[in-house]
């Protein structure tokens, strides 16, 4: 009998990562209702004006974190599974490749490696097979972008080849 009480206080125990999730979400909406209060009025009929909408985003917030704090006390979060940090490090490191070749080799190849990288991420151990792959679909998505709708994306060696 006294197992059972042990057992069912500690598993009521108030969550610590929720309660840092918790203060991020204040300090979000923080920022939000402090920045929408510098927004400038414009004198109008309506109420509505361009701080509305952030002031009720941030009031979201503010609601989220209040709800969150209240079930991280009770401590009713599910259990978390065990975090695997390969992933996320394949992951990273496609999104610093990107921002680093951005410039240099232009968007189809940086972006190409950062799809290889992310493949990887998420278990596909063939790089080079995935890594040309990227190229061929970011070479793509930067012509339909730059030649059709005539946006600005980085030419790199590859793209002044074909346009």
């Amino acid at each position: 009998m006294s197992e059972d009480k042990t057992s069912s206080a500690s598993e009521r125990r108030p969550d610590r990562a929720a309660f840092i999730i918790a203060v991020f979400l204040f300090v979000i909406a923080g920022v939000m209702a402090w920045d929408a209060s510098h927004l400038k009025t414009i004198a109008q009929y309506a109420r509505v004006g361009p701080a509305t909408v952030p002031e009720v985003v941030a009031f979201g917030l503010f609601c989220l974190g209040v709800w969150t704090v209240a079930e991280a006390w009770r401590g009713e979060f599910p259990e978390r599974e065990t975090q695997e940090v390969a992933p996320v490090i394949w992951i990273v490191a496609g999104l610093a490749c990107q921002m680093l070749l951005l410039r240099v080799a232009g968007f189809s190849i940086a972006t190409g490696v950062l799809f290889a990288l992310t493949a990887r991420g998420f278990g596909k151990r063939k790089l080079w097979i995935s890594l040309p792959i990227g190229i061929v679909f970011s070479f793509v998505v930067w012509a339909i972008f730059s030649q059709l709708l005539q946006l600005t994306l980085p030419a790199g060696p590859l793209e002044r080849l074909f346009f």
